[in-house]
């Protein structure tokens, strides 16, 4: 009897298809990128889970201005956010899930419209966490929205905290707080 294997390439196809079609943000029950997600913190274990966002990708879509002016003043193309679909998708899952803060996040897929993407999210109140020794530091006050603040690896990167060396030196301890350094 022959076995039929399909591709990893194949399965990545037709998951994304499945993706598409559901929810915006849903619930997954392990990662699929498991060596992502153990580097990122995460552990089988209660009081933590994996969400997959969906972003849609390219710039904001803008209204056309409906009085007249020059196509260069028209204020539609080229405006982009400021921020990474990487983070967006994080703050996405944070609003839905408003009682577990953000780890952090990889990529997972693409297709024509949308990046997907899996986010690990972990439950400060959970006994399981509390008592975790290298999981409670997420049950310190301090770390309450932490997604919103840029304090995860994506919003660190749009801050631009992950760069080193030349050009990198007016970006601590803020952009904002450039102008002010004496």
């Amino acid at each position: 009897m022959r076995q039929m294997s399909e591709s990893l390439q194949e399965i990545t196809r037709r998951r994304i298809r499945e993706w598409h079609h559901g929810p915006a943000i849903a619930r997954v029950k392990r990662p699929s990128r498991l060596d992502r997600a153990r580097s990122l913190g995460y552990k089988a274990k209660q009081g933590i889970i994996v969400v997959r966002a969906r972003v849609r990708k390219g710039g904001r879509r803008k209204a056309r201005p409906s009085r007249g002016r020059r196509p260069k003043r028209m204020g539609v193309s080229k405006i982009v956010p400021k921020k990474s679909l990487q983070l967006i998708a994080e703050e996405r899952a944070a609003r839905k899930y408003t009682n577990l803060e953000v780890l952090g996040s990889y990529f997972v897929g693409s297709d024509g419209t949308h990046e997907y993407f899996e986010v690990i999210m972990v439950d400060p109140s959970h006994p399981v966490v509390k008592n975790d020794p290298h999981l409670n530091w997420v049950c310190n006050r301090s770390q309450r929205g932490r997604v919103y603040r840029g304090l995860t690896r994506a919003g660190r990167k749009t801050r631009g905290l992950l760069s080193k060396g030349k050009g990198s030196e007016r970006m601590r301890p803020s952009v904002r707080a450039r102008g002010r350094i004496k």
